[in-house]
Order: structure tokens, then sequence, then C-alpha cells
């Protein structure tokens, strides 16, 4: 499987993330010296302490997303190792609405990667999530998870109107999306049938799309459509 990463991008954000959190942490801190230092100054401690927790709380959100490890370009890789060359996985492409993408020999696989532990359920059409008081407390600082069947829907239409769009109705190419949680501490109970979501373990079977090889020109024309959008 050939891999294409967007470091400059992945770097960019973690960057980001490590200097909101650390700057939000910088200005609580100043806002507890500043009344004991300058008393008169108490009224603007309390806007640095605001901005200050804003600032921590963002940072952590978003180290949590693109710093904390085992990243999840790494899980994707991890899982789908061994897969020939006729597989190429795209991470962080821009314009696109997944932040990972598979051109398999058939078709795109658009995935959607949850990185956090818990219970998750899909019973009688519905989706749910288990909220225990850990992630209660953690709910401002850490991702949400969307019903993996609405967002699989609403990312394979727009992945077909972009693919339709830049090559002006010249190439069709089957689309599929799923969520993949990549917490060894996730829990998936599914009733009713399949639904577009798996554990990281259940990935490579998910990667089979239905239908016949694609025209080796088109092939090509996606690979070097998701380069371009990828590699820096």
């Amino acid at each position: 499987m050939k891999i294409c990463i967007d470091r400059q991008k992945l770097n960019a954000r973690a960057q980001a993330a490590n200097f909101a959190s650390v700057g939000g942490l910088v200005l609580l801190l100043i806002s507890v010296a500043v009344p004991l230092f300058f008393p008169k100054l108490s009224g603007f401690s309390t806007i640095l302490m605001i901005v200050g927790a804003l600032g921590a709380m963002v940072g952590i959100f978003f180290a949590n997303r693109w710093v904390r490890k085992p990243r999840p370009e790494d899980s994707l890789d991890k899982a789908l190792k061994g897969l020939d060359d006729q597989y190429r996985i795209y991470h962080y492409p821009s314009s696109l609405p997944c932040e990972h993408m598979l051109l398999t020999p058939t078709g795109l696989l658009a995935m959607e990667v949850v990185n956090i532990g818990g219970f998750y359920s899909y019973r009688n059409g519905r989706w749910k999530e288990a909220m225990t008081m850990g992630r209660a407390l953690r709910y401002v600082v850490e991702e949400r998870v969307s019903d993996p069947v609405a967002l699989s829907a609403a990312m394979t239409q727009e992945i077909k109107d972009r693919v339709e769009k830049e090559f002006a109705g010249g190439v069709t190419v089957p689309v599929k999306a799923l969520t993949v949680f990549t917490h060894p501490m996730a829990e998936l109970e599914v009733e009713g049938g399949p639904i577009p979501a798996c554990k990281l373990d259940k990935l490579r079977k998910q990667t089979a799309i239905q239908g016949a090889r694609l025209d080796p020109e088109i092939y090509d024309k996606l690979a070097s459509w998701l380069d371009h959008l990828t590699v820096r």
C-alpha cells in the first residue's frame, strides 16, 4: 500500500494546538499573579483568566486530535498494512469532507476516525453514545461522535459531487464512507443490520467496494488528483 500524507498540515495543526494549550495555561498563571503584584488591575485579571481558560480548553481539544498518540494515520496504516500497491491511502487531503481517503482498485473509501473510548450502540435506527462520568468531564475537550449512518450519506454525496465537479462529469467512481473507531477501549454494538462503522480490527474487511475494477485511466486520474490534494 502506498501512503501519502500532508505533513505540513499535520505539523502546523499540532504546533497550533500546543501553542494554544501552553498559552492558555500561561495566561491563567498571569491572571493569578496580577492581583498579588498589581491590585489595581484585579479586574483585568478576570479577563485574562477567562481568555486563558478558553485558550487552554481549545488547545487541549485540538491536542487530543492532532498531538495525542497513537496518531490516527499511524493506526490506519498499521491496520491496512499488507495491501498491495493498488491501494493508496491519503491522510489529510485538502478540500474534502474526510481526513483519510483510501483509493482502492474498485473505488474510494472515505474514513472518519474516532480516537476515544466509550460504548456506542445503534438500535432501532438510532445512534447512541453512553455518557459516563469521565466522558462527561472531558466532553468539552474531546471530539464529538456523529451518527455514522448520517455522516456516511453526507460524505458519500459530497465526495461524489466533488469528483463530478473536478472531472466535469468524465469520471464515475463508487464511493463508500466509514467511521473507524481506533481507541482500544471503544465498544460498538449494532442491532438491526450493518452500519457504516467498525472498530480498527475490522477495517481491512471494509476496504472491499462492490463493483468492477476501475478503468486504469480513471484510476490514474483519481490518484493524480488525490496526490495533488495531499502531497506537499
